[in-house]
């Protein structure tokens, strides 16, 4: 009997263990990301515990700490709490080698383990721009080229026009436990490009809040193009005028050059020229002509001309003027032309012209057509008159003239033969 209660005991306290092993004795851990650099925390938990110890290993199976003592001498690691269900410890300054399976034991018969992993991002290095050339030249073709080190995993390069954003080419190439990442972005270089900021930014989980960039920007050097543009409309006799030369260009073309009818400007006490602008204080008639500003720099010429015909001063304030619709945009060598009768590229008829002649002619014209239409009125009137008094009369001569040998004799048979005469005959239509 005390051997079967015996036997029974010990078949219970076998079983207790092996439940409460199964169920409570089996190490909880996390695994672990962490920026190079930064600091790792490794914890292991158990439920259950009966005072049985816990150990965290590296990826090499160095005991790091045994409970809560330190097997392994490395500043960098330390403990951060030890109780019978926990056991969890820090790692700074971590390195890229730092990298793996560190193993939490907890010595029950058997030894239960659990493996968790430290992921060790590595952080990008600052992108540098390569490629650009200062200054480039209108129609150049370069490639800007954007190189990143040290990204693990690989890094993600976009480039940026000002704020918007543009495409590249990417390269990776690894480099042992990090990546190098390139970016091309070829250009075909035009003056619009000139002082564009071109933006290569780095993108990385390592980088979520203070992502990384450089930024250059394009010079861009081009030959000049030139306008004119006139402050007034309609140039007047006596009136101030002020032409203003419009120059683009990289180098500034300072200063431009006015002339006249391919001279010299011929009255510079009342042609004066300001910087880029050509300044009338008083027009008169000598001043029509036409008028060319020219701008130059190292990569070419270019010229605009403005023909000025001045009008005489009217006696009312002549019309308002409608600004072209489509403004014109001259080519590198490009001569804005304006008719003799309009100071602007769209040419318009001579208001004074119209003011002397114009009078005249519809007065004419009108005089003309009164004269015409009285004229045939009264052929109408006459026509209808002659048409309603159309017949046939016999004269008193005629009524004896057939048998009277002269015209005496003719008047005395016809009053004689009055009675037997025809009577005259008349018809009305």
């Amino acid at each position: 009997m005390n051997l079967k209660s015996h036997l029974l005991f010990t078949f219970y306290t076998v079983y207790v263990l092996l439940v409460k092993g199964l169920s409570g004795q089996y190490p909880l851990v996390q695994n672990v990301t962490v920026t190079e650099g930064g600091t790792a925390n490794l914890t292991c938990r158990v439920e259950y515990n009966d005072n049985t110890s816990l150990q965290w290993s590296n990826p090499a199976q160095q005991t790091l700490f045994f409970g809560d003592k330190k097997a392994l001498r490395d500043n960098r690691i330390e403990l951060v709490r030890a109780t019978s269900s926990e056991l969890t410890i820090s790692i700074s300054d971590v390195s890229l080698s730092d990298e793996g399976r560190y193993t939490c034991s907890l010595f029950t018969m058997p030894i239960r383990t659990a493996k968790a992993y430290l992921t060790v991002l590595g952080v990008p290095a600052k992108p540098e721009i390569e490629g650009l050339t200062k200054p480039a030249l209108e129609g150049d073709q370069i490639t800007l080229t954007c190189s990143s080190q040290g990204s693990k995993p690989a890094a993600d390069l976009r480039w940026f026009r000002n704020e918007k954003e543009v495409k590249g080419a990417k390269v990776v190439n690894p480099m042992g436990k990090t990546f190098t990442v390139q970016s091309f972005l070829q250009l075909q270089v035009d003056r619009n490009d000139d002082g564009v900021a071109y933006t290569c930014r780095v993108d990385h989980v390592a980088l979520s809040q203070t992502p990384q960039q450089a930024t250059e920007v394009l010079e861009v050097h081009y030959a000049p193009r030139v306008e004119i543009n006139p402050l007034h409309s309609v140039p007047l006799e006596g009136q101030y005028l002020r032409l203003e030369c419009v120059s683009k260009g990289n180098p500034s073309p300072d200063p431009v050059m006015w002339t006249k009818d391919g001279g010299d400007l011929p009255d510079i006490e009342r042609m004066i020229v300001e910087g880029r602008d050509l300044t009338f204080t008083s027009l008169n008639k000598t001043d029509n002509g036409t008028y060319r500003c020219e701008a130059s720099n190292h990569l070419g010429t270019s010229s605009a001309e403005y023909k000025l015909y001045v009008y005489d001063a009217p006696t009312s304030p002549p019309p308002p003027t409608t600004a072209p619709l489509h403004p014109f945009t001259p080519e590198s060598t490009a001569q804005l032309d304006s008719p003799a009768s309009e100071p602007s590229v769209t040419g318009h008829r001579d208001p004074n012209a119209v003011g002397q002649h114009g009078t005249d002619h519809a007065l004419i014209g009108g005089v003309v057509a009164v004269v015409v239409f009285v004229t045939l009125c009264l052929i109408i009137v006459l026509g209808r008159y002659l048409a309603r008094h159309k017949g046939t009369y016999l004269t008193n001569e005629a009524k004896g003239a057939d048998d009277a040998p002269d015209a005496d004799t003719a008047i005395i048979n016809a009053e004689g033969n009055h009675a037997h005469a025809e009577e005259k005959k008349e018809y009305f239509i």
